[in-house]
């Protein structure tokens, strides 16, 4: 469903204050006051109104939990979109999804293999070998925080059979990753052609698989289920979402490991008594495109910040984040022009588009950044 009319960033107030006084309309002209733009994180941004509408649609009575007429179309809903039988569950929150997912998929003496700057290693404080009940995570290093099959490769090379050692179970890969690189087919087809050799589970970090899908232009079965992926959290609210993600099983196990799955969210808290709202903005973000016209939409944003920063980028833009050089001074000047985002480490910054920008949107940020190259 695409998205007409303004989106929701206006980048400055009006130039004019209106005040009605004895009937008579005064205009007080002044200068125009910046009002923030916000490049923190594709968290911070609106609830997309399709989304909103759907929130209101399902605000009537229905069973509870997942027993209501919108959570039962996601199995259906999502076997469509990926071309094959797809086991589904709403989840509170992506760190839930993940955790929940690897514990499916490892046993607690187990370890997944991810990249050293996966968010299930740097940003969930351990969830994941909470809910797998003491699982370890084995970090590998990779360019833009891919995995790759080589290094995978190698460290399961390193790994004794005896009890001595903690066997890799599972990998996990994060599509985009945390800097904002997206894999392609081959490129997963590569790690799940190990996973299966090795017979370790597969699971995808999807917070912005949407972003990664519309960058890379591919049917999302080619980059999932086709590539050997077990299991996908298949990211909502960064995407427009006001809460709630979709937890995904392939193959064979879908079935076995949902139901495992659904106890898990139910033990851990995550099993809202009124689930038909999470289950309705998932269903409104995939049965009419809209997930894909949301991503295209940040993708184009951070497109054109990207055209405006060529000598800063310190990788590659191929979703809705840019990671680009700034010296504090610079960082400094582009706040005082209204532009949020976090610093990166030192000399260095990360700015998020989202869904209700779109290039031209973003151009008072992309000029500011070509002013400062020059002048």
């Amino acid at each position: 469903m695409s998205q007409s009319g303004p989106r929701n960033n206006v980048n400055y107030t009006d130039q004019s204050v209106h005040s009605r006084h004895h009937g008579l309309l005064a205009v007080m002209d002044r200068p125009a006051i910046p009002k923030p733009m916000h490049f923190f994180s594709d968290n911070a941004t609106p609830i997309c109104p399709a989304v909103m509408a759907a929130i209101a649609g399902a605000d009537q009575a229905d069973h509870g939990y997942d027993g209501d007429r919108w959570s039962a179309r996601l199995d259906g809903a999502f076997s469509d979109l990926f071309e094959t039988p797809v086991s589904a569950l709403w989840i509170a929150t992506g760190t839930a999804a993940n955790s929940i997912a690897l514990a499916c998929l490892i046993p607690p003496y187990a370890a997944v293999i991810a990249n050293e700057e996966a968010h299930i290693i740097v940003d969930e404080c351990g969830a994941p070998g909470f809910f797998t009940h003491g699982g370890t995570i084995m970090a590998l290093p990779g360019e833009g925080a891919k995995l790759a099959p080589d290094v995978v490769e190698a460290r399961l090379k390193m790994i004794r059979p005896d009890v001595h050692q903690v066997p890799a179970r599972a990998i996990s890969i994060t599509n985009a990753t945390e800097y904002g690189r997206a894999y392609n087919p081959d490129e997963v087809a590569a790690l799940g052609e190990v996973a299966g050799r090795h017979g370790l589970g597969f699971h995808m970090d999807g917070a912005r698989f949407a972003n990664a899908v519309a960058h890379v232009g591919c049917a999302p079965a080619d980059v999932t289920w086709r590539a050997g992926v077990d299991a996908l959290s298949f990211g909502c609210v960064k995407n427009g979402g006001m809460v709630g993600e979709a937890l995904l099983f392939f193959g064979p196990q879908r079935e076995a490991r949902a139901a495992e799955a659904a106890r898990w969210r139910k033990r851990s808290g995550h099993l809202f008594s009124k689930g038909r709202y999470l289950a309705a903005q998932i269903l409104a973000m995939i049965e009419d495109g809209l997930w894909l016209d949301n991503a295209r939409a940040a993708n184009g944003a951070a497109q054109a910040l990207a055209q405006a920063a060529t000598g800063r980028l310190l990788h590659p833009v191929e979703a809705n984040e840019l990671f680009v050089r700034l010296t504090a001074e610079e960082a400094t000047t582009l706040r005082a022009q209204g532009f949020d985002f976090y610093d990166w480490g030192e000399g260095a910054a990360r700015l998020v588009t989202n869904w209700s920008q779109d290039a031209e949107s973003v151009m008072p940020l992309a000029d500011a950044l070509r002013t400062l190259d020059h002048g």
